[in-house]
């Protein structure tokens, strides 16, 4: 898929996305801030395409400072540092919705690969960065096919896959699919086999 059209597709679904969400974003932001201090809308560095940086935008989850302690970026289910209007957006992936913020700004694109931290991405063989060929993703081929259940190592490997064969078809599969595993809430969580765990 030529990148000039992918970008019009991302703007034609991010822009009215954006706006129709904003109000939701408001409330929950403000249910937020009610139940924890700290800012609602929580920021982090992540690797973009071609490995460039940019800041994340997403409705924080867990108390303020939680990547600071406990098991630090690795979140199990029943983790205590989630709030309880954390959970809630984590089960319908609401706390992602400021993501489409970065697809307007065209640091992310609609489908793609996760976007990862940039300590992850120092771990890359020569051949995982392919993966940073093209812009990240609110959701992507790994997404549908596990999420963060899958081992960091399968991950990449499907990520990869969808970078080499990615298509208008697949992109509009991946969305229909992503709504479904939202709906139920498939792969939140790491679980024992899942995530990243300091090494490829």
């Amino acid at each position: 898929m030529r990148e000039p059209f992918k970008r019009v597709i991302d703007l034609a679904i991010a822009v009215p996305a954006t706006l129709l969400t904003a109000p939701v974003i408001g409330v929950l932001a403000l249910a937020l801030r009610l139940e924890t201090p700290g800012h609602p809308i929580y920021t982090q560095t992540r690797s973009g395409q071609n490995g460039e940086p940019f800041q994340i935008y997403k409705l924080r989850t867990m108390v303020r400072g939680a990547e600071f302690t406990g098991a630090g970026l690795a979140i199990q289910a029943g983790d205590d540092r989630i709030t309880r209007v954390g959970q809630l957006l984590r089960r319908y992936s609401l706390d992602e919705l400021p993501n489409l913020w970065n697809v307007v700004r065209g640091e992310m694109s609609i489908v793609g690969p996760r976007p990862t931290l940039p300590v992850q991405v120092e771990q890359y063989t020569a051949r995982q960065r392919g993966r940073l060929s093209v812009k990240p993703g609110l959701t992507g081929w790994a997404q549908i096919n596990g999420r963060a259940s899958l081992p960091w190592t399968e991950r990449i490997e499907l990520d990869l896959w969808y970078v080499e064969h990615r298509t208008l078809a697949l992109d509009l599969c991946i969305i229909t699919c992503t709504l479904g595993m939202v709906l139920r809430g498939q792969g939140l969580y790491k679980g024992e086999r899942g995530g990243w765990h300091g090494h490829l």
